[in-house]
C-alpha cells in the first residue's frame, strides 16, 4: 500500500486566501469602515473552511484507528504521534479561541462579548485589541501567542523536517523592517492599533492554518504505516538455517521459503528428493565433523501459466568437535583469596545457554566475565562447561587450574609521581613531600594490580625507633628526617599492608639514602 498523498488547496481556500492578502493591504491605508466588513465576510469564510478540514482530519484519524486496531505493531507508533500531533494542534487552536475572545470582552465588554467571537459590535476599535495582547505592563498575551506559534512551528518541522520550508511560510513569525529602518516584531503587526474585527480575522487564519497543518502532518503518518512494505515482482528460492555451525551429536535445521508465494497454494519443498512438510523445516543428524552440503528445489504453481515450477536451492552447514574456549584474563593460574576472572565461551552457542560449574572454588557471572574463587587449602581448580543445546545440556569441556596464594607485594615510598624501591637516593625535600606515602604493589613490571593499603610501619633514623599508624610519616619522623645530612639512612621495616581477602601481609623493609 502506499502513503496517502497531501490534499491540495481547494479554489475555496485560495479565493479566502488572497481576500485576506488584500483586505490586509487596504487596512494598512486606513480604508473605511467597510473593508471591516469584508473582514467579517472572510472571518465567515474561514470558519466555514474550518469546518470542514475539522471534519476531515476527525475522520482521517478515525481511518488511522481502524489500521492501528487492526494492525498495532505496524501502526501503533505512528498513530501515537497523530494522537500527540492532534493533543499540541488541539491546544493551540483552543489558545487562540480565548484569545479571540479575551478581544471580544475588551471590545464590547463581559456581558456583551459573543463567546465565540464572531460578532464584535466595536469592530474598528483600535484599542482593545493593543491594551489586551500588549499591555504596557506584566505579561504581553500576544508574546506569549507568538512563543506557542514558534514552539508548535517547531515540533511540526521535527516530525517530517522535508516540510520546514513549508511551516516556515505558513506560520511565520519574524520582525518586519520598516522603511524608516525600524524594527516592528511579530506582535506588534498583528496587535497593534489593529481594529478587533480585523484582529479576530487575522486569529482564524492562524486556526485555519493550524487545522491545515494538522491534516497534512496526519496523511504524512498515515503514510508512514505503509512506508516499510515491500513491493515485489521477482521469486527466489532462500534457505534460513537456525546456525549453520553444529556441533557432533546434535541436529542442523533450516527453514526453506519462497519470497512472494500466493497465499491461495501451498508450496511444495524437496531436499535430496525428499519432500519436506508444509513449513519446509530441514532437518538432519550431524553424525560427523565436516562441512555438509544438501541441495532441492520448491514447487509452486506459475499464476501466469497455471503450470507447475521448480525454483531450485544449494546450501551448507559445518558440523565441529564440542569444543570450549577457556582464558584466564588476569593470569594462567588461580589465586587463593582472589577473584579470578575468566571469559569462557562456546563457539556457536550464546552465552546465555552456557553454563559453568566449578570444584573447590566459589563462582559467579558479573557481566561477560566469571569469578573463580578458590577456598582455603585448595590447591587447584576445575572448571567445567556445558551448553543447552536442542533443549538438552551437553558437557563441552573441563580444564583444571592450579592454586597459589597471592604473592607478597612490594613496599615503596611514593611522593611526586614516582616510587622509591629500597636502595634508593631521594633528596630530602621529596622524603619529606607533604603527599608522601608508603605504598605496596607488584611494582609497573607485576603480573597484577591489586589495591593494598599499608596500615603501619616503624622508621629507624639516627637509632631512633618510630611508630605510624598509618601510611603516612609522623610529625616526630619527619623532624627526625629533618636532621639528617647527605648520605644518611632512612630504614623502614615491620611494614604491614591488607590487601584482597583482608589478610595482613608484612613487607620487607625500604632503605633510603638522602642525596
Amino acid at each position: 500500500m502506499g502513503g496517502a498523498k497531501n490534499c491540495p488547496e481547494t479554489p475555496r481556500q485560495k479565493m479566502i486566501g488572497m481576500m485576506y492578502l488584500v483586505l490586509t493591504a487596504m487596512l494598512a491605508l486606513n480604508v473605511s469602515t467597510d473593508v471591516l466588513k469584508a473582514f467579517k465576510l472572510v472571518d465567515d469564510s474561514l470558519h466555514s473552511t474550518l469546518a470542514t478540514t475539522d471534519s476531515r482530519n476527525n475522520a482521517m484519524m478515525a481511518d488511522f484507528r481502524a489500521v492501528r486496531d487492526d494492525n498495532p505493531q505496524k501502526a501503533g507508533e505512528w498513530y501515537d504521534k497523530a494522537v500527540e500531533l492532534t493533543q499540541r494542534s488541539d491546544s493551540l487552536y483552543n489558545y487562540i479561541q480565548n484569545f479571540k475572545y479575551q478581544i471580544a470582552v475588551a471590545t464590547d465588554g463581559a456581558k456583551k462579548a459573543d463567546p465565540e467571537a464572531r460578532v464584535i459590535e466595536g469592530n474598528d476599535n483600535r484599542d482593545a485589541t493593543t491594551h489586551y495582547a500588549l499591555p504596557d505592563t506584566g505579561e504581553k498575551p500576544g508574546v506569549t501567542l507568538k512563543n506557542m506559534i514558534v514552539a508548535y512551528r517547531d515540533y511540526l518541522i521535527s516530525v517530517d523536517p522535508s516540510k520546514e520550508e513549508e511551516f516556515k511560510i505558513m506560520f511565520d513569525t519574524s520582525d518586519k523592517v520598516e522603511k524608516d529602518g525600524d524594527i516592528m516584531s511579530w506582535e506588534e503587526q498583528m496587535f497593534h492599533d489593529m481594529p478587533s474585527g480585523a484582529a479576530v480575522t487575522l486569529m482564524t487564519k492562524l486556526q485555519n492554518d493550524i487545522r491545515n497543518a494538522q491534516s497534512t502532518m496526519i496523511q504524512y503518518l498515515r503514510g508512514r504505516t505503509d512506508a516499510g512494505d515491500v513491493r515485489v515482482n521477482k521469486l527466489n528460492a532462500y534457505v534460513i538455517p537456525e546456525s549453520k555451525y553444529v556441533i557432533r551429536g546434535g541436529k542442523y535445521r533450516a527453514q526453506i521459503i519462497m519470497a512472494a508465494i500466493d497465499s491461495t497454494q501451498t508450496p511444495e519443498y524437496y531436499v535430496e528428493g525428499t519432500r519436506l512438510n508444509e513449513q519446509g523445516l530441514y532437518e538432519a543428524v550431524a553424525s560427523s565433523v565436516g562441512t555438509k552440503k544438501y541441495s532441492g528445489y520448491i514447487t509452486y504453481i506459475d499464476p501466469a501459466t497455471g503450470e507447475p515450477k521448480n525454483l531450485a536451492f544449494n546450501s551448507e552447514y559445518s558440523v565441529g568437535e564440542p569444543a570450549v574456549t577457556i582464558s584466564n584474563t588476569d593470569l594462567n593460574i588461580m589465586y587463593r583469596g582472589y577473584e579470578n576472572k575468566f571469559s569462557i565461551s562456546v563457539p556457536g552457542v550464546s552465552n546465555d545457554k552456557v553454563k559453568v560449574s566449578v570444584t573447590g572454588a566459589q563462582v559467579k557471572q558479573q557481566g561477560g566475565l566469571w569469578i573463580i574463587t578458590p577456598g582455603e587449602g585448595a590447591k587447584s581448580v576445575k572448571i567445567s562447561v556445558n551448553a543447552e543445546l536442542d533443549g538438552k545440556m551437553q558437557p563441552m569441556g573441563s580444564q583444571e587450574y592450579r592454586v597459589k596464594a597471592l604473592p607478597d607485594p612490594q613496599a615503596y615510598f611514593s611522593a611526586r609521581d614516582k616510587e622509591y624501591a629500597s636502595g634508593s637516593n631521594i633528596a630530602p625535600s621529596t622524603l619529606t613531600h607533604n603527599t608522601g606515602v608508603i605504598t605496596a604493589s607488584y611494582g609497573p613490571d607485576g603480573l597484577l594490580d591489586l589495591p593494598f593499603k599499608v596500615t603501619k610501619f616503624r622508621t629507624i633514623i639516627n637509632g631512633v625507633t618510630t611508630e605510624s599508624n598509618g601510611n603516612k610519616f609522623t610529625k616526630d619522623q619527619l623532624n627526625q628526617i629533618g636532621k639528617l645530612k647527605k648520605g644518611g639512612l632512612v630504614v623502614l621495616q615491620d611494614i604491614r599492608a591488607v590487601g584482597p581477602g583482608g589478610q595482613e601481609k608484612r613487607l620487607s623493609p625500604i632503605i633510603l639514602t638522602l642525596n
